[in-house]
């Protein structure tokens, strides 16, 4: 386990995944990441890549070749490599193998980065194409927070607070984990979203494109609470398994298959293509209010 840490914020992250498993504020003596209760939902943070979501039958086409890829990739099911540490900083990479090549066929480096600068934590996504042909992928985030943080309040007594005035609609998910083809609605000209247990009892709430760059995790009754920030994604997922006492604030480069998707990879939802040589960074952070 790696841990990093400043007058603020301690930080643990294991190799395993490269995933985030505590996140603890020293100046209120709180645990502000989800503990990863099995009887709920046994990860943390989970890094999302070489895709985001589900495929539709666990599958994509490529170059006339179909291929077997699992539930937002392999990336958290693999260990990652410390190439570079401090004190407050670490960086992991992951580069390909023979298991990654035979269900995605590019060379790649994937390095995540965790830097803490007073209360924020930074984590930056680094793909390179290492290949010689362009790359496909897809790349995010899947980070669950503590609800109620402070001791006494509901989960009711919470809000998400976007930057902007939104009208979006939530994308619903499809019994087989696939984006149905027209959204419900949801964000209508507001910036506020007060958090139930049951908005998730259908799984997560999908949002596309939003005006926001920014979300905060807030109460009425507390000053603390969280600042989410997600520059340069364009789709953000909101989840929490059933019932349980934290909400995940998921930052994706990509999204799940549609219903009517073609299987193609090149033709997918929000695929990022990489030409050969090239490098792809994207960074979200949280701050602790």
């Amino acid at each position: 386990m790696e841990q990093i840490e400043n007058g603020f914020i301690l930080a643990n992250i294991n190799p395993l995944g490269a995933e985030l498993t505590r996140f603890f504020s020293k100046h209120t003596s709180e645990e502000f990441l989800w503990n990863g209760d099995p009887k709920f939902w046994g990860k943390h943070s989970p890094v999302l890549f070489p895709i985001i979501g589900t495929l539709k039958n666990n599958q994509y086409i490529f170059n006339d070749k179909t291929y077997q890829l699992g539930r937002h990739g392999f990336a958290r099911e693999k260990m990652f490599t410390v190439i570079e540490r401090s004190a407050s900083a670490v960086i992991f990479q992951l580069q390909q193998d023979e298991s990654t090549m035979a269900v995605f066929p590019f060379p790649f480096s994937f390095e995540i980065e965790y830097t803490l600068e007073e209360g924020t934590l930074q984590v930056t996504y680094r793909v390179k194409n290492t290949g010689n042909t362009t790359m496909y992928f897809s790349v995010g985030g899947h980070p669950a927070f503590n609800l109620a943080l402070t001791s006494g309040l509901a989960y009711e007594d919470y809000y998400l607070l976007f930057n902007k005035t939104e009208d979006a609609g939530r994308w619903p998910i499809s019994a087989d984990g696939l984006i149905e083809a027209a959204p419900l609605p949801l964000l209508q000209n507001t910036n506020r979203l007060p958090l139930t247990k049951s908005l998730f009892y259908k799984d997560a709430i999908v949002l596309k494109n939003l005006a926001s760059n920014e979300v905060q995790v807030r109460s009425d009754k507390t000053p603390t609470g969280m600042i989410f920030s997600f520059k340069g994604f364009p789709y953000l997922g909101i989840w929490a398994a059933k019932d349980a006492d934290f909400i995940c604030i998921e930052p994706w480069c990509g999204i799940a298959d549609s219903i009517n998707t073609s299987q193609q990879l090149t033709e997918k939802e929000g695929i990022i293509s990489l030409p050969a040589g090239e490098d792809f960074t994207r960074s979200w952070s949280v701050t602790i209010l």
